[in-house]
């Protein structure tokens, strides 16, 4: 088995998810005791919302392309970038490395695709729906994509902000939510891109009659097959 790297701290509320993914798929591939090799470096995420909120893209980039060095060194034979919103920088931190950088988007598109959906529902950070970066490389699969008006970006936003990095998951969050997806469904949307690793802990499956793309488990599994090489 080889060993994952993630940088983590992105927030530690999706790092948690991670952790459990990864190990949960190596014991459901390799059975008994078996747990995955990984070694998590976790960044300060005040510098990274800090950093976030001012553009400075450049100093993200040499904090995310220090902890990729640190975790090629401690032996990563691949690196994660445990969050949606910093893979602006994915490119960036790859060029740091000689080990490969998983990329989540393209990860994520390959799932929509094998699901069968040509028009999605993208809910994230306001970075992720507005700018291009991540779009653009669902549009070049052939994805088409839907995202909310900009009171209800403000409202994803926030709350993804100030309230899933706490570990703050209130019910009339889950129901704004779950009528953002229904407008977007209403436009055409055959399925919902959880573009935020912390909102599949509120969001689930049976919540909505939309097929669900929870990134976090999606860029998870690709981890897990790079290391066992299945």
């Amino acid at each position: 088995m080889k060993t994952i790297g993630l940088i983590g701290g992105l927030t530690y509320v999706s790092s948690l998810e991670y952790y459990r993914y990864i190990n949960e798929m190596v014991n459901e591939k390799l059975g008994g005791a078996n747990s995955a090799k990984l070694i998590l470096f976790s960044v300060n995420f005040a510098d990274i919302k800090k950093y976030t909120e001012a553009g400075d893209w450049k100093a993200i980039t040499e904090i995310l392309g220090n902890a990729a060095q640190q975790l090629e060194k401690a032996g990563a034979d691949c690196i994660l970038i445990g969050a949606n919103t910093m893979h602006i920088v994915a490119d960036e931190v790859a060029a740091c490395v000689k080990v490969p950088v998983i990329h989540l988007v393209h990860e994520l598109a390959n799932e929509i695709k094998k699901q069968g959906c040509k028009t999605v529902a993208l809910l994230a950070t306001k970075y992720v729906m507005q700018m291009e970066f991540y779009k653009k490389i669902l549009n070049d699969h052939g994805i088409t994509v839907l995202i909310p008006g900009e009171e209800d970006i403000a409202y994803i936003n926030h709350t993804i902000y100030y309230e899933f990095s706490k570990n703050i998951f209130i019910p009339e969050a889950k129901e704004k939510y779950l009528q953002i997806i229904e407008g977007l469904r209403q436009q055409g949307a055959e399925g919902v891109v959880l573009g935020c690793t912390e909102i599949p802990i509120m969001i689930k499956p049976a919540d909505c009659i939309l097929p669900l793309f929870d990134t976090a488990r999606i860029h998870a599994a690709a981890a897990v097959e790079f290391v066992l090489g299945n």
